[in-house]
């Protein structure tokens, strides 16, 4: 006869705690829960923070609060999977949380003061820095930036930490002068029918634009949201026209359909 469920009168984060180690008893657990790892569930973890970011993108707070939920769940996830091996406890998780918080902002809970907010980034990449040198693990200055971050977000934190020791090009003109100059290296490549030199070609010219977003203070992946939403918004213009004209997209070509991009272009810009 199953268990009921954890009380209600719990405190919610006790209860969502119970209710996890519900599911991952071996006597009347869930068979799902039981044979997952922290590698089969990282994926879902990544999942649920892009769906929080969705949800603040859309301005939708009544679905960021079960997204934020979700996510939550899935520390709660990882932390009681390492409860079960003796590592640590999800109260371990929150503690180290809440004294990385105070340590690195010393100017709220302590007597250090900044200029300016670039000071107090500043200071805060060097505490970052110190905790780095603690832990005695990096041999590189690079070594733990995180390999499963989105490609773009990883090469501007790559440049970031290079740039802090001084290996960054002086101004944004010199990044476009690279720039220009992996564009013209990619189409030399493709020009040459080499397509497996032209794809990392393709890398170098993503790197330098990351590089060029973090120059001008513009998260790329921000950026490339805004692009792709817009393109949304576009092709469905398309769309709508060509269903207007009794048509599917399928059934229009290049020119038609260039034509009426054009049209949302100038529909966009009439406001």
């Amino acid at each position: 006869m199953p268990r009921p469920a954890p009380s209600a009168d719990l405190r919610p984060i006790d209860r969502l705690k119970e209710i996890m180690a519900r599911l991952r008893s071996p006597e009347d657990g869930c068979p799902w829960d039981l044979e997952q790892t922290f590698a089969t569930i990282a994926p879902y973890t990544v999942e649920e923070a892009y769906e929080v970011a969705d949800a603040i993108e859309r301005g939708d707070l009544a679905d960021l609060k079960d997204e934020l939920g979700d996510l939550l769940f899935q520390v709660v996830f990882h932390a009681r999977m390492a409860e079960e091996r003796g590592d640590f406890a999800f109260d371990d998780v929150v503690r180290a949380i809440n004294d990385k918080m105070v340590r690195r902002h010393p100017h709220v809970f302590a007597d250090e003061t900044y200029a300016d907010l670039d000071a107090q980034k500043a200071g805060w990449e060097q505490l970052k820095a110190a905790e780095r040198a603690s832990k005695g693990k990096a041999a590189s200055l690079l070594d733990d930036v995180p390999v499963g971050l989105p490609g773009l977000t990883r090469a501007v934190k790559l440049s970031k930490r290079a740039a802090g020791v001084g290996f960054v090009w002086p101004t944004v003109q010199d990044v476009v002068k690279k720039l220009h100059e992996e564009v013209g290296e990619m189409l030399a490549e493709i020009e040459a029918g080499d397509l497996e030199k032209a794809r990392n070609e393709i890398g170098d010219v993503l790197f330098v634009v990351a590089n060029l977003a973090r120059t001008l203070d513009v998260d790329p992946e921000d950026a490339v949201r805004y692009t792709n939403a817009k393109f949304v918004r576009r092709f469905k213009y398309i769309e709508a026209k060509l269903a207007e004209r009794g048509k599917t997209p399928d059934q229009s070509d290049l020119a038609e359909m260039d034509g009426l991009w054009d049209e949302a272009k100038a529909v966009e810009r009439a406001g």
